[in-house]
């Protein structure tokens, strides 16, 4: 189903063309409202009391586990794509000789860790390079191989939306064994998704971006079948019985149930957390299915015009249906980004790519200006 505009819901100034989702997104009013309260929090401590530790970080939890289809069991809380990535590293095995497969130009958060853990293993890094001819998702399924231990890879690539058949892969990982990581920065909440279909070992959603929330929080799904590893880290609210504050000084080696021993510590923000719960309840409520098919029709009318102006992009079966990148034929213009800010036009480049990431408070005349933007740099 396509959804009506949502511009009113954000607080975005009608001159301001804002395609750039991917970069940062803004803020719903109600997300802005959320946090506000929250932050009001700590202006009278006496009032915080240890249910509010737990209460919206575990609503947090459930609420994010129903964009990506899992149990809320199944959910960790995490600072950053990092963070994910470094807890499924150290979980992980890989022995001498085995590798690690990546993509070329790969986001760098799910790219370093990797690297220092063959290192570690002395093993490999097989980065896979976008082929001349050929989808890309055959490039990853020819470079998996018995010695392959871990998959680590986005759903679509962040430079300019060049998407991944993640059932082809994952069905390529159990054949040999691999365990397969997925960073979803850049398509949470904007690609319906399911573990229960894809059957993960680890996947990563910031909050910032397409799940529309705060920086600095994110979400780690566990498959449970890894829930019985290490944490990266020890702190006192994911052990057992941490709901009793008098009890504290009974330390426990338990860990509270599910994928709550991964959380970070100090989980509990009083100002980000409720932005994520506001931000979550808005996307359930689109659902993201709608928001993609919504999304899909916005960017094959900017694809049309981008080829009539005779610039490249990749067919709509090879691109996202949120994300895409425009191609200039002699590399994009280095005064490219500054005139369009000029304009008040804001894309990304990412690569060789202009990358345009629009979202459900854009509208017809924001393409126009885009265009009209791109047509006085050529």
């Amino acid at each position: 189903m396509l959804l009506p505009n949502q511009h009113h819901l954000f607080d975005i100034p009608d001159d301001v063309t804002y395609l750039n989702c991917a970069y940062i997104s803004p803020s719903l009013k109600s997300v802005t409202k959320a946090g506000r309260r929250g932050m009001g929090k700590k202006s009278q401590p006496w009032t915080i009391t240890p249910p509010d530790f737990f209460k919206e970080s575990e609503e947090a939890r459930s609420l994010f586990s129903q964009i990506i289809g899992s149990s809320s069991e199944d959910i960790a809380i995490i600072p950053a794509v990092s963070y994910g990535i470094a807890t499924a590293a150290l979980n992980l095995p890989i022995k001498k000789n085995e590798n690690v497969v990546v993509l070329e130009e790969q986001f760098p958060s799910n790219y370093y860790g990797w690297v220092e853990n063959v290192k570690r293993a002395d093993g490999e890094l097989i980065v896979v390079s976008r082929p001349e001819e050929g989808s890309l998702t055959t490039a990853v399924l020819t470079a998996i191989n018995e010695k392959t231990a871990v998959v680590a890879l986005p759903n679509c690539h962040w430079t300019d939306g060049t998407v991944l058949d993640l059932l082809e892969v994952s069905t390529k990982c159990r054949q040999y064994g691999a365990a397969l990581v997925l960073d979803l920065a850049q398509s949470a909440g904007a690609i319906p998704f399911s573990v229960k279909e894809i059957d993960p070992d680890f996947v990563i959603a910031p909050s910032y971006k397409w799940l529309l929330g705060p920086y600095s929080l994110g979400f780690l799904y566990v498959a449970p079948r890894w829930q019985d590893c290490d944490p990266l880290e020890h702190n006192w609210i994911d052990r057992a019985n941490s709901e009793d504050f008098a009890g504290l000084v009974n330390y426990r080696d338990e860990f509270q149930p599910g994928a709550r021993k991964f959380d970070v510590g100090e989980r509990s923000n009083f100002a980000l957390m409720p932005m994520a719960v506001a931000a979550l309840k808005q996307l359930l409520e689109w659902d993201v299915e709608n928001v993609s098919e919504t999304l899909a029709a916005f960017t094959e009318t900017i694809a049309l015009r981008a080829t009539e102006l005779g610039l490249n992009v990749a067919p709509a079966n090879e691109r996202a249906s949120h994300l895409m990148g425009i191609h200039f034929l002699d590399g994009v213009p280095k005064e490219l980004l500054g005139n369009l800010a000029e304009r008040k036009v804001y894309v990304s480049v990412r690569g060789n790519s202009v990358r345009v990431s629009p979202h459900l408070y854009n509208t017809d005349n924001h393409v126009d200006r885009l265009f009209d933007a791109l047509s006085a740099v050529l």
